[in-house]
């Protein structure tokens, strides 16, 4: 039996990396397919609380069971930034590009390069109820960008005991120890844990 995940997300990036992580037996839809081509509101202060408005909004509208990500890039000199703010954090000018730049920027010349990739999942069941799951891969901020493949700030981010950044990685490699992959396997043998 195929079982169908609702992701209420647009990002296609995510998308196809969440599709390269599923199980056979599930299916992704996307808010998209579902006819929600508004973009979902991520006004929280904390990637739990981002990933739970996602979720709601798209469980309010389709009363279908779903679930949202959100995911932030922890820089432990910089105090936890750019954290939630990841995806804006150069402002109106906010870009991949851009936002590595202001990054890499504040980071010149500092020695403590130490980061963490975060993955809150949320999911609301048929029910309403919510339940959260998290998956996080410590690391370095590079000095420059290295890679073409991922997103975000993946051509910056090099994951502990390694030297090549994410971007640098097939989608297999990155999968098997990325933060987004942490947290969708520990949601996925939840919702197996439930069937049984």
């Amino acid at each position: 039996m195929i079982n169908t995940l609702v992701f209420a997300s647009s990002n296609e990036n995510k998308i196809a990396e969440i599709k390269s992580l599923l199980p056979s037996n599930y299916q992704l839809l996307s808010s998209h397919e579902l006819g929600l081509k508004e973009e979902i509101p991520e006004t929280g202060d904390t990637l739990e609380g981002n990933a739970l408005m996602k979720a709601r909004y798209i469980y309010e509208r389709t009363s279908k069971a779903c679930f949202a990500d959100d995911t932030g890039l922890e820089v432990l000199s910089l105090g936890g930034r750019p954290g939630v703010y990841s995806a804006r954090y150069a402002g109106e000018e906010r870009s991949a590009d851009n936002n590595m730049k202001k990054l890499l920027s504040e980071l010149e010349g500092s020695s403590n390069r130490q980061a963490q990739f975060r993955t809150a999942i949320a999911y609301i069941n048929l029910k309403g109820e919510a339940f959260l799951f998290e998956g996080k891969v410590e690391g370095l901020i590079s000095t420059e960008l290295k890679g073409n493949e991922g997103f975000g700030y993946d051509p910056i981010f090099l994951p502990e005991g390694l030297n090549q950044s994410f971007a640098q990685m097939s989608l297999a490699d990155k999968n098997a120890m990325s933060h987004r992959a942490r947290a969708f396997a520990a949601f996925i043998h939840f919702l197996e844990t439930q069937k049984s």
